[in-house]
């Protein structure tokens, strides 16, 4: 059965202008025609960076939740179901809601040309405004400066989880342009939580604080964040808070949970609610472990793993995560888009594979052909073959290892295939 959203959705996709140029204008011109849902939302917290945005997020959420807040939350993409992009209150949003504000948006849209991250977005504005609660967390699609989320003139705190390369068509081919466009959420006299960044991410970003008057709380000199003795311990300019490690694994969520942490901590929260932040957080297809399914069944005693870091931090994040775990022959089973770095994915993962399976990522138009992804593993010194599915792959490698480990991994997109299809 397809629900009311879906039809209305699959009309917007075909609204996509001919080419994407990041512009605002398309936005402004619907929030106006919506009376500007953007000037009436609760609190705003808006996260943009390359790598950990919505982990940071999750654990924001998961201490200001523990504060006895009500929190919207916007992310992008969506694993299953649309519907996951927008939580209000709490609640992930219902389908007659959701359905509701997307014909909302696309009568007051008028059949002009619009994206569809630009004009879900603002049912996504729509439905934070008309639903009381104590924060909204708002997380960039693409970029910062120019993507459809910076439209609140006066957020409660910016965030920027580290920068690195990535989706260089659209915000520049070296570090400090992409910075800059990621630097495009500070406003003026807004705190700023900044993640650890490269020396020449970072300067981009102070430059643009210094110009707006925007007070930093950086990685490094306002805050620390490191484990110590299978703990995490953080320490800012308020003191030091001795914490649980993040429930969400890999090295990785150390510093994800520090900038959580300083964004708590300005928003005054406790050692409580910073120990719920680390503690309860779930964001999944994030070195998520599979526990039941089809998938599951099929690895038969084998440990299954989903991941959907898609670049060269993503896979890099990906190796440090699986050299710290028990040592195991480890099988991946991949699937990227053809607008990714491959190699560069592949450079840090591979010390830590013991053979990959490539797949193409099925109803994707932008897939890499499971070909294509076998030649850039052998090229980065991987065993490499295909597979029809990931359900074959995952049988497959059971069959010849039986008790090892395999991780599906490359792409957000084939993450939420694989959640679907797993029940």
């Amino acid at each position: 059965m397809t629900d009311g959203s879906d039809l209305i959705l699959a009309r917007m996709m075909a609204l996509h202008p001919k080419i994407i140029d990041l512009t605002l204008d398309r936005v402004w011109r619907l929030l106006a025609a919506l009376d500007h849902p953007e000037r009436r939302l609760p609190p705003v917290i808006h996260i943009a960076g390359t790598n950990g945005k919505g982990s940071t997020q999750a654990m924001i959420r998961a201490g200001l939740e523990a504060m006895g807040k009500s929190v919207h939350a916007y992310t992008s993409p969506h694993l299953a179901r649309f519907h996951e992009r927008i939580r209000l209150a709490g609640q992930l949003i219902s389908e007659d809601h959701l359905a509701e504000i997307l014909a909302e948006c696309e009568t007051a849209n008028g059949g002009i040309a619009i994206t569809y991250f630009e004009i879900t977005t603002c049912a996504a504005l729509l439905a934070f405004a008309r639903t009381p609660a104590d924060y909204t967390l708002l997380e960039v699609g693409l970029g910062g400066r120019l993507d459809a989320t910076n439209v609140v003139d006066r957020p409660a705190l910016t965030i920027i989880t580290p920068v690195s390369i990535d989706h260089q068509q659209y915000l520049g081919e070296t570090l400090p342009e992409i910075a800059g466009e990621k630097a495009g959420i500070l406003k003026r006299g807004v705190p700023c939580v900044v993640g650890p960044q490269e020396d020449i991410g970072l300067a981009v970003i102070e430059a643009q604080a210094a110009r707006l008057g925007a007070p930093l709380l950086a990685h490094g000199q306002h805050w620390h964040a490191w484990e110590e003795r299978g703990r995490l311990i953080f320490q800012d300019e308020d003191g030091l808070v001795d914490l649980p490690l993040p429930n969400l694994p890999g090295p990785h969520q150390i510093d994800n949970a520090g900038a959580a942490l300083a964004a708590l901590r300005f928003l005054g929260a406790d050692p409580e609610a910073c120990e719920a932040a680390v503690s309860n957080a779930y964001w999944p297809a994030r070195m998520q472990r599979l526990t039941h399914g089809p998938l599951v069944t099929a690895a038969a005693g084998c440990e299954l793993w989903l991941d959907g870091g898609h670049n060269p931090a993503g896979g890099a994040a990906v190796a440090a995560t699986l050299a710290r775990m028990p040592k195991k022959p480890t099988h991946l089973v991949l699937g990227m888009l053809n607008t990714k770095d491959i190699a560069g994915y592949l450079r840090p993962v591979a010390a830590q594979a013991q053979s990959l399976t490539a797949v193409s990522i099925p109803g994707e138009a932008a897939t890499l052909s499971a070909e294509d992804t076998q030649a850039a593993a052998a090229r980065a010194g991987i065993a490499a073959e295909t597979a029809e599915t990931v359900l074959d792959a995952v049988a497959r490698i059971a069959a010849r290892d039986p008790g090892a480990r395999i991780l599906i991994c490359g792409s957000l997109y084939l993450a939420g295939q694989v959640l679907k299809a797993n029940g």
